[in-house]
């Protein structure tokens, strides 16, 4: 079986962030909405399924630990979690923090709203506030 490889798509559309146990974790290049992706580091794994027991056990508490790191570190109303692959088919969970404000409000945030930029050295400050609470 061929070794872990993120895919270069969420390369692109993301800031790496931490490395936990099972999930690399990466903070989207979107500034509309702080919004993390964990990727679960198993070659094999297009589903939750896909995941063994233990895995998918890991893989949920590092869903919560991501949330709870990003709704101590953003101003959020709700915390949207979920698996979707239908763009990127490599497992990802998407953790994204929402406010009544947002430009997608309420509802999903796919293709509500083109991608706000991050200003010059905000996505890495933020990716950093977020790793510091994710050791």
């Amino acid at each position: 079986m061929p070794p872990f490889q993120l895919h270069p798509q969420i390369a692109a559309d993301s800031f790496a962030v931490a490395e936990l146990t099972l999930c690399s974790v990466r903070l989207m290049r979107d500034a509309n909405y702080g919004w993390l992706l964990l990727v679960p580091r198993v070659a094999y794994a297009n589903e939750i399924a896909d995941l063994t027991a233990e895995d998918r056990a890991t893989l949920m508490d590092e869903v919560a630990q991501a949330s709870k790191a990003l709704r101590e570190t953003v101003t959020c109303d709700k915390l949207n979690v979920a698996a979707l692959g239908n763009v990127v088919a490599q497992l990802h969970i998407h953790v994204i923090a929402r406010r009544h404000d947002d430009p997608a409000w309420p509802k999903p945030v796919w293709g509500a709203a083109p991608a706000k930029t991050y200003a010059d050295g905000e996505g890495e400050a933020l990716a950093a506030k977020l790793a510091a609470r994710l050791k």
